[in-house]
């Protein structure tokens, strides 16, 4: 990945953003008093022009901004300073808005999807080996941050709101395989219990001639 895109990674994987919300992420959507995202708008592609609309399903929503991330956003802001765009908001009609965003083309333009899929991504992918396909766009950068919340225990409740799912069933239908595997999650809870989650610490033994059963 070009440098001056890279932040495109980090904001998928480690927000949960939809493409066109990365390419919206402006330095006015940081929260002041906590480290938090707010997701207000995306870039949409309407008959080959850009505007600023709402995220999808028209609702804003909050994210948590892991320290990580916005290190990297304020790396990528001393390397490609944030600049003005100005587009129509909701239609191609509606009221121009201007907004300071993080990502935009070398000339201070607005990313389109086809521009970065074809232009960006795509080579990415090819460069790394991993098949072009279409299990491999950009919304894959979502599922990896689906999958590492699951991972480490995250409620389907929570994660559903950071996905900007307006149904936490659609998200345990659409994420019900990556989550930890009841047998898996059993044997952490006890080895947690009864080791103290101390690193190499023994097991409980038999005393008195008796088994552990």
């Amino acid at each position: 990945m070009r440098p001056r895109y890279r932040i495109t990674v980090d904001l998928g994987a480690g927000c949960g953003l939809r493409q066109g919300e990365i390419f919206a992420v402006s330095p006015e959507d940081f929260d002041p008093n906590r480290p938090v995202l707010h997701i207000t708008r995306q870039i949409k592609l309407v008959r080959g022009s850009l505007i600023f609309a709402p995220p999808k399903g028209g609702k804003s929503r909050e994210v948590p901004l892991p320290d990580s991330v916005a290190g990297r956003l304020k790396q990528h802001a001393r390397n490609c300073p944030p600049a003005p765009v100005t587009l129509p908001w909701e239609t191609l009609t509606g009221e121009p808005r201007t907004v300071e965003l993080y990502l935009t083309t070398p000339a201070g333009l607005a990313l389109s999807r086809s521009m970065f899929n074809s232009g960006v991504w795509k080579p990415a992918i090819r460069a790394t080996g991993i098949p072009d396909d279409r299990h491999n766009g950009m919304h894959v950068l979502r599922h990896t941050y689906a999958s590492v919340l699951l991972d480490a225990g995250e409620s389907i409740k929570a994660l559903s709101a950071y996905l900007g799912h307006d149904d936490p069933g659609f998200t345990l239908r659409t994420y019900t395989h990556l989550l930890p595997a009841s047998e898996d999650r059993t044997r952490r809870a006890i080895d947690k219990a009864l080791r103290g989650d101390q690193p190499g610490a023994d097991a409980p033994q038999a005393r008195d001639g008796l088994d552990t059963a």
